[in-house]
């Protein structure tokens, strides 16, 4: 049974920061590509970061610079670490794994405000 369970959502003022992690189990994690997501609220789902198998990194627009997406192979987990948190970055995170088959956790919420 595949399962990817986000942790690390809560409130944070602006300016400050979280890590995010998604520990996943019942995939050869260190074959999926690892991606996060997030929905703000009465908006659509949107592409936050990906970390390919072999490393590689890419990130929207909006956070590069602010969030830096890892992964460790040995423990199943990708995180998310976000700094510098702004308002508009309040959303459910997802964490999204992808090879042959994708797989997608529960979310967790972040909430950006003072």
């Amino acid at each position: 049974q595949v399962q990817l369970v986000e942790s690390g959502g809560g409130l944070v003022q602006p300016g400050g920061s979280l890590r995010l992690s998604c520990a996943a189990s019942g995939i050869i994690f260190s074959i999926y590509h690892m991606h996060w997501y997030r929905q703000p609220p009465g908006k659509q789902r949107e592409l936050v970061a990906i970390i390919t198998s072999s490393g590689g990194t890419v990130y929207a627009d909006s956070v590069r610079g602010r969030f830096t997406i890892s992964r460790d192979n040995a423990k199943n987990t990708v995180n998310l670490q976000m700094n510098s948190l702004k308002p508009e970055d309040t959303a459910v995170y997802y964490c999204r794994a992808i090879n042959e088959r994708d797989y997608w956790g529960p979310g967790t919420q972040v909430t950006v405000s003072s």
